[in-house]
């Protein structure tokens, strides 16, 4: 396969950032990824398997999603296009805690974790870089998590939401920003019911703390929003 057509989206992906063309030629020449395509609804991963490959999203996008004992499910994360799944648990034997499902048509390309942990004998300068980016993404991933922990924990919807808004605003730069999360994907994020969160997000607004446009959010008064955050 000629994976050329998709270096700029892989250098999107915290794994291979930085990586320069003839890099990439390299890793691909040793990796020999294989590439599928998904269905949306599809899953790509299903919790309670083991997996031995660390997933890049090329195209689409994905959501990753913990089945709870009473049926439900809460999404822990949606990615696009540069996203990274299966990264911290390809290197271990624990089996999956969540669902990978295509969130719409995606394509996804794998890396066999054993040729991550075992260069090859030339051991390419390309690969020591990526082994750096891996152990990076990773540790951003437990900041991640320890994150959405404090989100969860948080009683009030109120302070869930502002949390997650003020995260998203601190990661785009910017006090106006969109989401590819639906309505109800957010809900199940911010673990509360949809009705429930369209009520909040709407009271928002009318006070001023937020302006809705579809999928996008614009914060007119971020310090607002941190007031409503709990203090850990």
């Amino acid at each position: 396969m000629d994976y050329t057509p998709y270096y700029e989206t892989m250098r999107r992906t915290s794994l291979l950032r930085g990586m320069t063309d003839a890099e990439l030629d390299t890793l691909m020449a040793c990796f020999a990824p294989r590439v599928r395509r998904y269905a949306k609804g599809e899953l790509l991963l299903m919790a309670g398997y083991e997996t031995h490959e660390v997933g890049l999203v090329l195209e689409g996008a994905i959501t990753a999603s913990k089945p709870l004992a009473d049926g439900s499910t809460v999404v822990m994360a949606r990615m696009g296009p540069g996203g990274v799944f299966a990264d911290v648990l390809a290197g271990g034997r624990s089996r999956s805690p969540v669902n990978v499902s295509a969130a719409e048509a995606c394509l996804a390309l794998y890396l066999p974790c054993e040729a991550l942990l075992r260069p090859c004998a030339a051991l390419h300068s390309a690969h020591l870089k990526l082994l750096q980016n891996w152990l990076e993404t990773i540790s951003d991933k437990y900041f991640a998590l320890d994150r959405r922990l404090e989100l969860i924990c948080c009683k009030s919807l109120r302070g869930r939401i502002c949390m997650w808004l003020l995260e998203q605003r601190e990661r785009c730069g910017a006090d106006t920003f969109s989401t590819a999360m639906t309505r109800t994907e957010l809900a199940a994020f911010l673990n509360c019911d949809r009705s429930a969160l369209s009520r909040e997000l709407s009271r928002m607004q009318e006070e001023g703390l937020i302006e809705l446009f579809r999928g996008s959010f614009k914060l007119p008064d971020p310090e607002r929003l941190h007031a409503a955050c709990p203090q850990f």
